[in-house]
Parts: structure tokens; C-alpha cells; sequence
């Protein structure tokens, strides 16, 4: 596996870290849209990890991440389409989604020689 990879992976995994510490104090997803200061920085990271895995996909497409063009896809809505993104499929994603994905890119380093 590149240099490449290995960092890319290590920025998703640094962004669902951050995303978890931004969203900490946050206990529901009314507090959630309430809070523009906490929503900005998830979608930041958000959109890194699709970034991130976009350029994964390029130097190795047989790299397996449950829901990679969906992923890819939400960084082309959070930086194009912004206006498209409800609070409730974002909160769901960091509930739903993040974890399945950090466990799949921990596993991958933690594979790694």
C-alpha cells in the first residue's frame, strides 16, 4: 500500500476523531441544528473524509469502504450543493455511518506491513 494511502487513511480517521470530540456535548439533534459552530466543523470533516477517500479511490479502486461513492458523494453536496444538507441525515451519519467506517479504516492500518 502507498505512503499515499496510509495518510489518507490516517486524515479520516483524525476527522471521525474530531468529529466525535465536536459533537460530545451535543445530546440531540435539536441541540445540534442549534449549534452553527459544531455543525460547520462536522461538515468540514466530513467533507476531508470524502476528499480523502476520493483520493484513496484513484491510486486503488480494491480498497473495500462500506459506502465509498455514497461518502464521495456527500463531500460533492457539503462543498457544492450545500444548500441540499438537512441536519437530520448529517446527525445520522455521524451516529449511524462514522462508526462502521472508523472501524473499516482502523482495520485497514492496523493491516498494514
Amino acid at each position: 500500500m502507498s505512503i499515499d494511502i496510509k495518510k489518507y487513511l490516517e486524515d479520516i480517521l483524525l476527522s471521525i476523531n474530531a468529529i466525535e470530540i465536536h459533537v460530545q456535548q451535543v445530546n440531540s439533534l435539536q441541540e445540534y441544528e442549534n449549534n452553527i459552530t459544531v455543525a460547520d466543523a462536522v461538515e468540514r470533516r466530513l467533507a476531508i473524509i470524502g476528499e480523502a477517500l476520493y483520493q484513496i479511490n484513484k491510486v486503488d479502486k480494491q480498497i473495500q469502504i462500506t459506502n465509498k461513492p455514497r461518502i464521495i458523494g456527500l463531500r460533492h453536496v457539503l462543498i457544492h450543493e450545500y444548500d441540499l444538507i438537512e441536519d437530520a441525515t448529517i446527525w445520522n451519519i455521524i451516529f449511524k455511518h462514522l462508526p462502521v467506517l472508523k472501524t473499516e479504516v482502523t482495520g485497514i492500518l492496523n493491516n498494514l506491513t
